[in-house]
C-alpha cells in the first residue's frame, strides 16, 4: 500500500535532516579531544531545531521530543553550558542512530522498540545536560565594552566572547561601511576574509552609521593572528580597533575537565546508554534531488519530442489519406517520415541520457553512514583502527546505491572482527599497532568498482579447505584441485565459517552469502584477494545503472536473448578445431590467453545447434573474462529491464525480461550469474 502524501514528504525532508546531522557529527567524533568548531555546533544545533519544527507539524510526537531534548543538549553545548566530552559526543550518535529508527517505524505506520528507547534516551540526554549553576566572575566584564554594544549581543554572541577571552585571544572591533546597493554581497565577502583568520563573533549595525548611500556594521572578531596580518586583510575597511589586549588578562585555556554544571547523581557510563533497535543503512526515502538545470534540459527534450510528435502524425494522415484513395502520397514521403525518425532517434538519446543523470547519487550518502558505523564498531571491538574512505564523489544508480548499503555494511563488519589481528598479536607479528580499514571507489568504463579492504592476518586457505571437507562441499580430491580463487570463494557457501564461536559482531556463519546474493540481484560480481599475514580484500564490480542500457540482442538455439553492453568486451569468431579441454571445461585460446567457452544452450537447457564456427561474445567483470558462444549476432538496442515474477524470478543466469519493440519479449542474461556459476567450485553431492 503506498504511503500517504504528506508521510512521504515528512520522511524525504526528515531523512535529508539527519543526513546533514550524521555528516557534522561525523567531523565531531572525527575530531575527539579538539575543540569543535562553533559553525560546526551551530549546524548540529540547527538540525535538530529543524527536525523538532518537522516532526511537530506532521504530528510525529516521538521524533518531536527527542528532538527537543537534543535541541536543549545542543544549545547548552554551543553556549558552553556543557563540555564536549566522549560522553555527550556518544550520546548524540547514538541519538542520531535512534532518529534513523523511529524514522524507519514512521515509514512503515507502525509503534515499535525505538518509541520506547526513544523516552530513555530522552532522560538520558537531560541528565548530561543537568542543572545550572552559578557562575563565576564574568570574563566579559574585563573587556570595558560600551554598555548599549553588550546590551545587543545575544546569550550565543556573549559565550563566544568568555571563550575567547579564556583562551586569550585578542578582540577587534572591524567597522565596515559599504554602499547600499550591494552591502550584502560586500559584508559576505568581508567574512569570507576573516573567517580563516580567526572568528567572526557579532555583526551589528555601527553605532556611526555612514551617509545617505552607504551603511557601516560593527563586526566583532576574535583572532590569535598578527595586528598587521588582520589589518592588510580589512584595509579596504574604515578601521581597526582593539577590544583588549591579550597580555593583561589572557591566558591559554586549560582542557575542560567537567561540564560547568553539575550532574545530579552519578554520572552516565555506556552501559546507562539504551540500546537502539538496529536498522538497515538503506534510505527511507527513494526521493532524488534534481538540479532545476537538469529539468529545464528535459522539458525541452519532451517539447521538442511533441513537435516531432506532431510531424509523425501529419506524415501518417497523409499515408492514410493515400492508401484510402483519398489523395496522391506526398512527395519526398518517405525521406521526411526518415528524417523525422532520425530526429526522434537524436532526441529520445538526449531524453535517456538526462533521465539518467537524475537517477545518480554519489556514494557519499552511504559511505556517511558508514563511516559513523564504523567508528562505533571499532570502539566496541577495543581495537585501534583507522578507516581509509575514498571515491565517495563516484556516482551510481540512486537504486544501486541505497541496495549496496547493507553488504558493504557486511564486508566493514567482517574486516573489523574477522580480519583486523589485536593491538598487542599486530606488535608481536612486527606490524603497526594501528590496523587499516580501506573502502574505496573508483569508476572504470561502465561499471563502479569497489574495494573492502584490511592490513589484517589475511585468511587461512588451509582452514577453508579442511571445513569445506568436513562439511561436504567438495571431496578430498576436489579440494586438492581446487585453484587459489575457487579455494577462497568457499567463504560465499551460505552457512560457512571458519570459526568455532560467535562474537558482537560477526561470526555467525552468514553474512558474505547475503553478500553475493545482493550483488548478483545488482547484476554485479564479488572477487576476492587475501594474502596470509598481509590481509583480505573485497573487490566489488556494478554496472552504473539498471535503468536503460544498452544490450547486443543475440540468437541461441531459435531464441532470442539481449546481453548487457556494458559486460562485453570484444566478439569473435572460434573454431571447433581451437577449442580444447582443462579438466572437462572447454576453453580456448585468445591472444595468448586462456578463456573459457561457455555454450548458452548448454547452460539453458536448450537444443544446441552444430556450428563449426562460432560466434563468441567475449564478456568480463572485475577480472574474470568468458566466451559465450551464441548462434547469431542480431544487432544493438537500447533495453528497460523488468524484474520477473512468480517462479522465474530466481531463474539463474537471467536478470529479468525486456520488450524489442516488436511486440516480442526476450529474457536478458545475467551475466555476473552466469560467470559466478562457471568458477564456482564442484560440489562434492
Amino acid at each position: 500500500m503506498a504511503r500517504p502524501r504528506a508521510l512521504s514528504e515528512f520522511i524525504a525532508e526528515a531523512n535529508e535532516i539527519l543526513e546533514a546531522l550524521g555528516r557534522d557529527l561525523l567531523v565531531l567524533d572525527e575530531r575527539r579531544g579538539q575543540e569543535a568548531d562553533p559553525d560546526l555546533l551551530n549546524g548540529v544545533f540547527r538540525a535538530a531545531h529543524s527536525l523538532k519544527g518537522l516532526s511537530g507539524m506532521f504530528g510525529q510526537d516521538s521524533i518531536a521530543r527527542l528532538a527537543h531534548q537534543t535541541e536543549d543538549l545542543l544549545d547548552g553545548l554551543r553556549l558552553g553550558k556543557v563540555a564536549l566530552d566522549d560522553a555527550l559526543l556518544d550520546a548524540l550518535i547514538e541519538t542520531l542512530d535512534l532518529f534513523n529508527a523511529l524514522l524507519a517505524e514512521a515509514a512503515e505506520e507502525r509503534e515499535g522498540p525505538a518509541q520506547e528507547v526513544a523516552i530513555a534516551q530522552a532522560d538520558r540526554l537531560q541528565r548530561l545536560l543537568g542543572p545550572a549553576v552559578a557562575s563565576a566572575a564574568d570574563p566579559l566584564d574585563t573587556l570595558g565594552l560600551d554598555p548599549q554594544m553588550r546590551a545587543v549581543f545575544t546569550e550565543y554572541e556573549e559565550h563566544r566572547l568568555r571563550e575567547n577571552v579564556k583562551r586569550g585571544v585578542a578582540l577587534y572591533r572591524v567597522r565596515a561601511v559599504f554602499s547600499l546597493a550591494d552591502f550584502d554581497q560586500g559584508l559576505a565577502a568581508l567574512n569570507a576574509k576573516l573567517k580563516p583568520l580567526g572568528e567572526v563573533i557579532s555583526t551589528l549595525p555601527s553605532s556611526q552609521p555612514g551617509d545617505e548611500s552607504t551603511i557601516a556594521f560593527d563586526l566583532v572578531f576574535g583572532s590569535a593572528k598578527e595586528q598587521g596580518e588582520l589589518e592588510a586583510a580589512v584595509e579596504e575597511q574604515k578601521g581597526l580597533v582593539t577590544l583588549m589586549t591579550p597580555a593583561a588578562t589572557a591566558r591559554p585555556r586549560p582542557a575542560p575537565l567537567a561540564n560547568d554544571r553539575e550532574v545530579s547523581g552519578p554520572q552516565l557510563r555506556a552501559l546507562d546508554a539504551p540500546r537502539t533497535p538496529e536498522t538497515s543503512l538503506r534510505s527511507l526515502t527513494q526521493t532524488v534531488r534534481v538540479d532545476i538545470g537538469r529539468l529545464d534540459g528535459l522539458m525541452n527534450a519532451v517539447g521538442e519530442l511533441l513537435l516531432i510528435k506532431s510531424n509523425i502524425q501529419q506524415l501518417a494522415e497523409g499515408a492514410r489519406q493515400a492508401a484510402a484513395g483519398s489523395a496522391p502520397l506526398p512527395k519526398l514521403w518517405g525521406q521526411e517520415l526518415f528524417k523525422e525518425s532520425r530526429a526522434l532517434e537524436r532526441k529520445l538519446d538526449e531524453l535517456q541520457k538526462g533521465i539518467l543523470e537524475v537517477r545518480m547519487v554519489p556514494l557519499g550518502q552511504v559511505f556517511d553512514k558508514l563511516s559513523r558505523l564504523v567508528r562505533r564498531i571499532v570502539r566496541e571491538s577495543g581495537k585501534e583502527i583507522d578507516f581509509d574512505l575514498a571515491g565517495g564523489d563516484v556516482e551510481l544508480d540512486k537504486l544501486i546505491v541505497e541496495e549496496l548499503s547493507d553488504p558493504l555494511m557486511h564486508l566493514l563488519r567482517n574486516a573489523i572482527d574477522h580480519g583486523v589481528e589485536s593491538p598487542e598479536a599486530r606488535v608481536k607479528a612486527g606490524k603497526p599497532r594501528r590496523a587499516v580499514v580501506r573502502l574505496k571507489a573508483r569508476q572504470q568504463g561502465n561499471h563502479v568498482v569497489l574495494e573492502v579492504g584490511d592490513d589484517g592476518a589475511g585468511m587461512n586457505e588451509e582452514r577453508i579447505r579442511e571445513v569445506a571437507i568436513e562439511r561436504n562441499v567438495v571431496t578430498v580430491a576436489q579440494a586438492e584441485g581446487l585453484e587459489r580463487r575457487e579455494l577462497l570463494n568457499l567463504v560465499f557457501i551460505p552457512g560457512f565459517s571458519t570459526r568455532a564461536s560467535v562474537s558482537e559482531l560477526s561470526g555467525r556463519g552468514v553474512g558474505l552469502d547475503v553478500v553475493k546474493t545482493n550483488l548478483a540481484r545488482l547484476s554485479g560480481i564479488i572477487d576476492i584477494d587475501s594474502r596470509r599475514g598481509q590481509g583480505t580484500t573485497f573487490t566489488l564490480t556494478l554496472p552504473l545503472t539498471l535503468a536503460i542500457i544498452r544490450a547486443l540482442v543475440v540468437e541461441v538455439s531459435g531464441r532470442t536473448w539481449a546481453v548487457p553492453l556494458n559486460s562485453v568486451m570484444e566478439i569473435v569468431q572460434v573454431t571447433t578445431p581451437e577449442l580444447r579441454s582443462i579438466e572437462k571445461k572447454e576453453v580456448f585460446s585468445l591472444r595468448g590467453q586462456t578463456v573459457p567457452f561457455v555454450r548458452l544452450s548448454r547452460v539453458f537447457g536448450l537444443p544446441e545447434t552444430k556450428l563449426e564456427k562460432h560466434q563468441v561474445v567475449i564478456v568480463g567483470l572485475a577480472q574474470a573474462r568468458v566466451g559465450l558462444a551464441v548462434d547469431q549476432l542480431l544487432g544493438q538496442q537500447d533495453i528497460v529491464t523488468k524484474p520477473l515474477g512468480g517462479r522465474l524470478r530466481s531463474v539463474p543466469g537471467v536478470a529479468g525480461a525486456t520488450d524489442l519493440g516488436n511486440r516480442r519479449t526476450v529474457l536478458v542474461l545475467d551475466v555476473a550469474a552466469v560467470i559466478e556459476g562457471l568458477l564456482r567450485p564442484r560440489s562434492a553431492s
